[in-house]
């Protein structure tokens, strides 16, 4: 029996077990010597790259695609639960039993006698559990965010949970009026010539912005990575317009790029 059948599903596993085989089979003497040098640290790039490529699909309404890139973000718990198996840490099981329980915990008016009677009622239990299940009751309300979020993200979700207890800006025009009140203190800085403080006021604009974006339920991250795809997508239409035209563009002039950037735009 060859490798590919050893590894094919059968009525009594399933194609999570086979991914699984295939797994631990690539990290195995005579496997695959890429897989083989692989560790939790190494496979960081991977697992960043695959799941903005599942975000994108999703973006996209891309379902064909989507699917394949679950795959590749399902391929990436699979190889570090094998890492950690061979550790002696713990396996793949113990990951989905993990969830499993935390799921179960969390959703005690589905799985127990809690009531709750909307979605904002659900994540008000669903933060109270996760803090005493932490131990964290008397540690500062901000304890759990992780330093390790992208920065939009992390202020995202720092003003999504200060706004639960209540610390939040009345209207959506307090919110725009400290925008235009940071905007000016960028200006006043650029004008000062103090990079640390330009730094500063630059980052108290963005927070702004990221604030009056989570009081509209909009990810932050995701609009301005389309932002920056609408940027790309113009910016090539322009380079494409200008050699067109037989004008090099690192020889155009700022008119020039200027004119087919708005030709792109509109």
């Amino acid at each position: 029996m060859n490798d590919a059948e050893q590894i094919s599903p059968t009525p009594s596993t399933s194609q999570i077990a086979r991914l699984r085989a295939i797994m631990h089979r690539l990290r195995a003497p005579g496997g695959c010597p890429w897989d083989a040098e692989q560790d939790h640290q190494s496979l960081l790039p991977n697992l960043l790259e695959e799941a903005y490529e599942l975000v994108d699909t999703i973006q996209r309404k891309d379902i064909q695609h989507m699917k394949e890139e679950l795959g590749d973000v399902l391929l990436q718990v699979i190889f570090h639960s094998e890492l950690a198996e061979e550790a002696g840490h713990f396996n793949f099981d113990d990951v989905a039993q993990t969830v499993s329980d935390k799921l179960v915990r969390r959703h005690p008016h589905v799985y127990g006698d809690a009531k709750c009677e909307d979605s904002h009622g659900v994540l008000n239990q669903w933060d109270q559990i996760k803090r005493e299940e932490k131990g964290a009751e008397d540690a500062s309300y901000l304890h759990g965010v992780a330093d390790g979020l992208p920065g939009l993200l992390r202020a995202a979700k720092i003003q999504k949970k200060v706004a639960k207890v209540g610390f939040d800006w009345p209207d959506d025009q307090g919110v725009i009026d400290k925008i235009h009140e940071e905007v000016a203190e960028v200006e006043a800085e650029v004008a000062s010539g103090d990079k640390e403080r330009l730094s500063e006021e630059i980052g108290d604009l963005l927070f702004s912005v990221v604030n009056l974006a989570r009081r509209h339920k909009i990810d932050p991250e995701l609009a301005l990575t389309e932002t920056s795809e609408r940027f790309r997508q113009r910016f090539s239409q322009m380079e494409s317009a200008l050699n067109h035209k037989g004008t090099r563009l690192a020889d155009a002039s700022l008119d020039e790029m200027e004119s087919e950037w708005q030709s792109a735009k509109a």
